[in-house]
């Protein structure tokens, strides 16, 4: 799933601050402090030492300091690389895992009745905009209501684009597109998806094969996704897909 950006490499005291960095501003949304680093996480550095390595890492692009704030944000390739090198994802609990299975295998009978379905039960499941398409020109969504309690898709443009492009397949597998295609698995965050307004969203999605029809199946929300939590749910609904499909 390492479709990250190349980016100078980092001391291990710097991947200290940037784990620390972006756990809290995917918890806050906000811009991040030194001093915040020092008191919250207590990672063995004073605040000066904090504050020079910020520098550094801004300097490397895993960090940015919007206009209005002397905090930092984690940059999109800073999302990956604690995606993929830093992160620990959360098991799936059995009793989750059991009734969701059995809502998508009651489902089994046809494409549409159980692409609805693990749509619902893929929004259900993590709280966000669950989000499918397939070769045969069918998009599915579910949750979409979901997004409205997330801070960043209060920004109407932000909300706007992203039911746009829900709406319209070919816009929807052109975004499923953008992923490695030898990896089942894959993360946008913010400029991968290449339009302005959909700077603050993240997305991960997994392929699907469905007899003779293929397609992706993942999970929009905000770029600080709950990435630990997410990933292995949106995996295991592709997983099941295709345990699906090798029945047909």
């Amino acid at each position: 799933m390492d479709n990250s950006t190349q980016l100078p490499a980092l001391t291990e005291r710097q991947v200290k601050i940037l784990r620390a960095m972006v756990q809290e501003y995917c918890e806050t949304a906000e811009a991040v402090g030194s001093d915040t680093l020092d008191k919250k996480y207590q990672i063995g550095f004073s605040p000066a030492t904090i504050r020079n390595e910020m520098n550094r890492l801004d300097e490397k692009g895993y960090l940015s300091q919007p206009h209005t704030s002397s905090g930092r944000v984690p940059t999109p390739a800073a999302i990956k690389f604690y995606v993929n090198q830093l992160m620990k994802e959360k098991d799936v609990p059995i009793t989750e895992e059991v009734k969701a299975k059995q809502q998508v295998w009651d489902a089994k009978g046809e494409v549409e009745k159980l692409m609805r379905e693990v749509t619902h039960v893929l929004a259900d499941e993590t709280k966000m905009l669950a989000v499918a398409a397939t070769d045969q020109g069918r998009a599915y969504h579910a949750g979409y209501a979901n997004l409205l309690e997330v801070k960043e898709f209060f920004d109407i443009d932000v909300f706007r684009q992203v039911l746009m492009m829900i709406d319209h397949v070919e816009q929807m597998m052109d975004v499923f597109g953008l992923g490695q295609l030898e990896d089942q698995m894959n993360i946008l965050v913010g400029d991968d998806f290449g339009m302005r307004e959909l700077m603050p969203v993240g997305m991960v999605y997994s392929r699907f094969s469905l007899g003779n029809t293929h397609g992706s199946i993942g999970v929009l929300g905000p770029c600080r996704l709950d990435y630990s939590f997410v990933i292995p749910r949106v995996r295991k609904i592709g997983d099941w897909l295709n345990e699906i499909g090798r029945e047909w």
